[in-house]
Parts: C-alpha cells; sequence; structure tokens
C-alpha cells in the first residue's frame, strides 16, 4: 500500500497478511497461551498476532506505534502509573467519569495531585501545567462537549517538560490524530467508536516515541492488562467500517442539532461541529429521565459509539461532576436513518412536557 493513501483505505488494508497464494485476507484468531520457545512471541501476555493486526491498524491510522489492552480504563491506568509519587497531573473538570475515578483515588491515597481545570479557558489550563507532570486532555469532553485548543495547550505543557496524553475516543483518528499537534500520547476505549459494534471491551495506546512504546511494553507484558484474540479480532474488523460509520453518524449528529435547536423546549444543545456525540441540555432532571425512558428506538444506555444510537442522562451517576446541568442528555448518535431517529427523539421530548 502507498504510504500516502487516503485514511479509509488504509482503514481497509492496515494490518492484513500478505498477499501471498493461500493466505488467508484477514489475520486469524490465535488462541494460544504458549509458544515453542526460541522465537518472537514466547508466552502468550508478551505478544499475539491478532492483537499485532490490530495495533497495526489503529498505530497506522493515529500515526504512531500501538499496544492494546483489556479495556480502556486498563490504558488510563497503565498511563497514569507514569507519574511519579506526589506529581501533578492536570486534566479536564469535565473529563470521562472512570478517568476522574482513577484520578481520585491516587490523589486520595497520596500517589498523585490532581488539578481540575476548565479546558475551555485555554490560558489558564496552560498556566495550571506550568508545575505538571502529565497532561491530560478530552477533545471534545465527555460529557459536556467541550473543544479544547489543543495545540495550545500541548505546547504550553511541552514548555513546562509536562507528558501530553489525549483521548481521542470520541473523535477517533478519522476526525482528528493527536499526534500531529504534538501530543505525546494517545488513548482510545476502543469498546466504543473503534470497534463499533457494542459487543467487546478493549482499550489503547499510541505513542510516537519509540522509547515510551518500549516501557510501556515492558509494564503490559508485567502487569498483564492484555486483550482477548477474540476481542482483538473483532476490533479490527470493527475498525474496517470506522471512517463510513464515523461519516454517517457525523452527519446524523449535525442534523439532529440543527432540529433540536429549533425546539423551544430545549434549554442548550451542545454539538462540537464535528463527531457523532452530542448533548442537550432540558430544563430537568426529571424531564431528561423522561426522555431516556420514552424512546422506542434510542437505547437508553451508558456507553456509546456504536452502530445504534444511544442516550443518557448522565447526572444519574452520583459521582459525575455537579457542574454538569442536571438535565444534560448525552447522545451518541448511531448510523440509522435519521428522520426515523428524528421522529422517535421528537416523540420522546413530545411526551415528556406532561
Amino acid at each position: 500500500m502507498e504510504p500516502d493513501a487516503a485514511l479509509s483505505t488504509r482503514a481497509v488494508h492496515l494490518g492484513r497478511p500478505p498477499h501471498e497464494p493461500d493466505r488467508p485476507l484477514n489475520e486469524p484468531i490465535t488462541m494460544a497461551a504458549t509458544y515453542v520457545a526460541g522465537g518472537d512471541l514466547e508466552y502468550g501476555r508478551y505478544r499475539n498476532p491478532t492483537w499485532t493486526a490490530f495495533e497495526e491498524a489503529l498505530g497506522g491510522l493515529e500515526g504512531g506505534s500501538c499496544l492494546a489492552y483489556a479495556s480502556g480504563l486498563a490504558a488510563v491506568a497503565t498511563l497514569l502509573d507514569l507519574v511519579g509519587p506526589g506529581e501533578k497531573v492536570v486534566a479536564p473538570r469535565h473529563t470521562y467519569l472512570g478517568s476522574l475515578a482513577q484520578l481520585g483515588d491516587l490523589e486520595a491515597r497520596g500517589r498523585l495531585v490532581a488539578e481540575l481545570v476548565d479546558v475551555t479557558d485555554t490560558a489558564a489550563f496552560a498556566a495550571a501545567c506550568e508545575d505538571a507532570a502529565l497532561v491530560w486532555l478530552e477533545t471534545p469532553t465527555n460529557p459536556a462537549m467541550e473543544v479544547a485548543d489543543a495545540p495550545a495547550i500541548i505546547a504550553a505543557a511541552h514548555a513546562a517538560g509536562a507528558r501530553v496524553v489525549v483521548d481521542n475516543t470520541f473523535a477517533t483518528p478519522v476526525l482528528q490524530r493527536p499526534l500531529e499537534w504534538g501530543a505525546d500520547i494517545v488513548v482510545h476505549s476502543v469498546t466504543k467508536y473503534v470497534a463499533g459494534h457494542s459487543d467487546l471491551l478493549m482499550g489503547a495506546i499510541v505513542v510516537a516515541d519509540p522509547a515510551l512504546y518500549d516501557v510501556l511494553k515492558q509494564r503490559r507484558d508485567s502487569y498483564g492488562a492484555i486483550p482477548g484474540a477474540f476481542e482483538a479480532w473483532l476490533a479490527l474488523r470493527g475498525l474496517r467500517t470506522l471512517p463510513l460509520r464515523v461519516e454517517r453518524a457525523q452527519a446524523n449528529a449535525a442534523e439532529l442539532a440543527r432540529r433540536l435547536g429549533e425546539r423551544d423546549d430545549v434549554v442548550e444543545v451542545r454539538y462540537p461541529g464535528f463527531g457523532g456525540m452530542l448533548a442537550l441540555v432540558l430544563d430537568s432532571g426529571g424531564r431528561a429521565d423522561l426522555v431516556q425512558h420514552s424512546t422506542r428506538l434510542w437505547v437508553y444506555a451508558t456507553s456509546l459509539g456504536g452502530l445504534e444510537s444511544s442516550l443518557e442522562r448522565r447526572r444519574r451517576w452520583k459521582s459525575e461532576p455537579d457542574t454538569i446541568p442536571d438535565g444534560l442528555l448525552r447522545l451518541s448518535v448511531g448510523i440509522e436513518d435519521v428522520d426515523d431517529l428524528w421522529a422517535d427523539l421528537a416523540q420522546a421530548l413530545d411526551a415528556s412536557r406532561g
């Protein structure tokens, strides 16, 4: 494949076996814990050909070297483990709840200091980076849908000597590639858009620096937060259609955001202008609850990024920051017909008026 091939072409072709007679078109599932010694594989906790195919594909799309993990939070934990005792991590105040929980737990145990900042205030966020060891970014943020000036924050973090991690779960490499902005690390919940079918748990880290890759690979070997071969095979199969799915979800989300903005019973629509995620704010948590229980097509679920559309009132989780409006519904827009999605959402909004 040509090195300048389009991303949609690379998504289809990266990670495949060589085009040779009698070779399979797709990398098979290698179900093995033990290998005959003397080669590169050695043991099932160190390497698996099915992981390798997935890692080649996602790493190629992000522009770095990839390591697959058992879940997105396993990948998050691996990266937070890079922070030394008492060092500071700066993160958006509206960050994925699982990441916030890990930061809070580590801070409570005296392992690190966490500073949560409004990521839309670039000057304040850059100032907080001055004595940080690690800067964590989400853009858009989950679930507030805020967009950061990532290149400016990355530059400020590097000037202060901090590493930068960007959680690219929402945007995917189809829409943004943070390593091109100078980020050191990209992290994904592969469970979401990359795999795209709501049928597996998996995470991934992508880095540009070979030395950092070696450190992370050694720690994965030691700690064992590895994916299953079947999950890696499913994730790679899902990744093949990632550009198509993102294109359709984004078109649907933009149209739904437009239509929602025309309703006088919607307080606010939060759509960053790209991607398949948006949020709408209603005047009360009670009304948002009614909506999420009244849809027939939209699925009331806490995950996202699948083929199907889902929604959730995020403040139903007691640990969600109180700066998230009580009536905020996070919408993960799927690839269904947009008119069908709108009809179902509109009837649920109408019904919730009482």
